[in-house]
């Protein structure tokens, strides 16, 4: 298996929005999207909680106060 460069993957990326939405909405899909800014890898370390049973105390805790449908 041969790894794509990043042009080739754009180039296919493209082409996929293109049959899929037509030209005209792959256009305004491409007008819309943005990329952010910032570095996840780095940023989550300090947003996403580490501690298994911490996640666990608060998924519960979120589905007390939230009734089910």
């Amino acid at each position: 298996m041969s790894s794509k460069t990043l042009h080739q993957i754009q180039q296919e990326g493209l082409e996929v929005l293109v049959d899929k939405l037509g030209p005209a909405d792959a256009i305004r899909f491409l007008q819309i999207y943005e990329t952010g800014t910032g570095d996840w890898t780095t940023d989550r370390k300090k947003v996403l909680e580490k501690d298994p049973e911490k996640i666990i105390k608060k998924i519960m805790a979120r589905r007390k106060k939230i009734p089910a449908p």
